[in-house]
């Protein structure tokens, strides 16, 4: 019997500029581009993971975290990418740290939440295990 919770997952997240996006999934983050299929979109390897950056013509980023990352350091992972050039953000009346890292009610996770050059949200996150 098929089922879907056997399959693999594809990301998705689109972009008004293909190449601004290429430079910044592949050099700021680090990811590795497995095929350039432009027009519709370059493909990336997220540790097993096809994430598809599709391109659109138009874009109205979300308001909320559309793409993230689970990492077992969440400072040093903050650390590396604004090493990169990227910036994280500061929400006015959530309590973050010196590095933009929020630490949930009771302290199970840590969330730090960035933009790619589209205004799309994604965030890094930790959690207790």
């Amino acid at each position: 019997m098929f089922r879907l919770a056997e399959q693999s997952v594809i990301a998705f997240v689109p972009t008004t500029d293909p190449e601004r996006a290429r430079g910044f999934y592949r050099d700021q983050l680090g990811l590795t581009l497995v095929s350039d299929e432009l027009p519709f979109a370059l493909v990336f390897d997220v540790n097993g993971v096809m994430l598809r950056i599709t391109a659109v013509k138009d874009l109205k980023p979300a308001g909320f975290t559309i793409l993230g990352w689970k990492v077992g350091d969440i400072r040093s992972a903050v650390s590396a990418i604004e090493a990169r050039g990227v910036t994280f953000e500061r929400y006015p009346g959530m309590e973050q740290d010196e590095l933009g890292i929020w630490t949930a009610p009771g302290g199970s996770a840590k969330v730090a939440w960035f933009r790619d050059p589209d205004g799309n949200v994604l965030s890094l996150s930790q959690h207790a295990s």
